[in-house]
């Protein structure tokens, strides 16, 4: 285990499956103390047994980022329980593909977009809240690809990851003489259960559809964003912030 990390406090949002689980054992690995935070109880203690199991200190605390009082309370007890909160990923969001532009529902649409980009400000707005009284620290969201590019058949959640991107550049603009770096990392299809329920909303040709995007001809682990996520939150890049990082096979060269 490497101690990269080691007396640090990270939060992960959407800790429960894919990326937000990949990056919490990341995170994990290289010394932190990992809070995992969603919706759902149960698949998050999976995450802490899977850190526990390779050495590593974890808890779960259930949290829905679109309630701001949820938020606050999560940061309130993180800080309350470590004594620090140094870096923050928020993932937490919500699938919106399948339909054309015209074919959302407002309830679907507000669904994703308060999901994706309301619940990552909330998580932001409290983080930087005690980070900017406490040294500072580094917070990562995961956005996507379909932050960076176009996207057909899911406009609500192409609208909110370009949002994503936005808060990202706006925040690290504002909050860069705290002492507190903010970047995101935008994934090109990775597999994953919410990828899975993408693939299920296009229907048969949605794998020929994402492959033909990738030059590298593969999809994405999660193990790959979280190398991304732990990287942009390291030391090694005190320099970068405001930056959306492409993992994504190298669909967004084209």
């Amino acid at each position: 285990m490497s101690t990269q990390f080691a007396g640090k406090v990270v939060l992960v949002t959407g800790g429960g499956t894919g990326i937000g689980r990949a990056t919490a054992c990341r995170f994990a690995q290289e010394g932190a103390a990992v809070v995992v935070a969603g919706r759902t109880l149960d698949p998050l203690l999976e995450t802490v047994s899977i850190i526990a199991s390779n050495g590593g200190k974890a808890e779960a605390l259930r949290a829905n980022i679109v309630r701001e009082t949820d938020v606050v309370r999560l940061v309130e007890t993180i800080v309350d329980r470590y004594g620090a909160l140094n870096v923050a990923c928020n993932n937490a969001g919500a699938p919106g593909a399948g339909q054309p532009t015209d074919g959302w529902t407002l309830e679907r649409w507000k669904h994703v977009v308060d999901t994706n980009l309301q619940g990552v400000w909330l998580s932001m707005k409290h983080e930087i809240a005690y980070m900017r009284t406490h040294s500072g620290g580094a917070i990562v969201n995961v956005a996507s690809i379909a932050g960076l590019v176009g996207y057909s058949r899911a406009a609500p959640y192409t609208a909110s990851k370009h949002g994503v991107v936005g808060l990202t550049r706006a925040a690290a603009i504002d909050h860069a003489t705290e002492g507190i770096r903010v970047n995101a990392v935008c994934p090109g299809p990775i597999l994953t259960p919410m990828l899975a329920q993408a693939r299920a909303a296009r229907g048969p040709g949605a794998e020929g559809f994402y492959l033909s995007h990738i030059p590298m001809g593969r999809l994405g682990s999660p193990d790959e964003v979280a190398n991304a996520v732990v990287w942009l939150a390291s030391d090694q890049a005190a320099y970068i912030t405001g930056q959306a990082l492409a993992v994504d096979g190298g669909w967004t060269a084209q």
